[in-house]
């Protein structure tokens, strides 16, 4: 059973930067496409980056060209990093498989100000 940890977010003004990351225990990972979702209250998670096993991303419109997915499969660590920020970017961050087969973890909060 693999568990996913999310961690890094926190509280940074527009423009700004941040590296979040999630860390899975268990076997299984290395093999997976892994992406990013967000959530904002009232509203479903949305998928805004993946990564596949051998490396090929692939990002939502509203994030393209400022966010950069990677992994690392030796550290079993899936990493968000995100440049450029902006107010409508503060959201609950979640990794996960895609599709979406794994627990949830608790997230990760990212608030940007404006």
């Amino acid at each position: 059973q693999v568990q996913l940890v999310e961690s890094g977010g926190g509280l940074v003004q527009a423009g700004g930067s941040l590296r979040i990351s999630c860390a899975a225990s268990g076997s299984g990972f290395s093999g997976n496409t892994m992406g990013w979702y967000r959530q904002t209250p009232g509203k479903q998670r949305d998928l805004v980056a993946f990564i596949t096993s051998g490396g090929t991303t692939n990002y939502a419109d509203s994030v393209k060209g400022r966010f950069t997915i990677s992994r690392d499969s030796a550290k079993n660590t899936v990493y968000l990093q995100m440049n450029s920020l902006k107010p409508e970017d503060t959201a609950v961050y979640y990794c996960n498989s895609v599709p979406r087969f794994l627990s949830w973890g608790q997230g990760t909060q990212v608030t940007v100000s404006s």
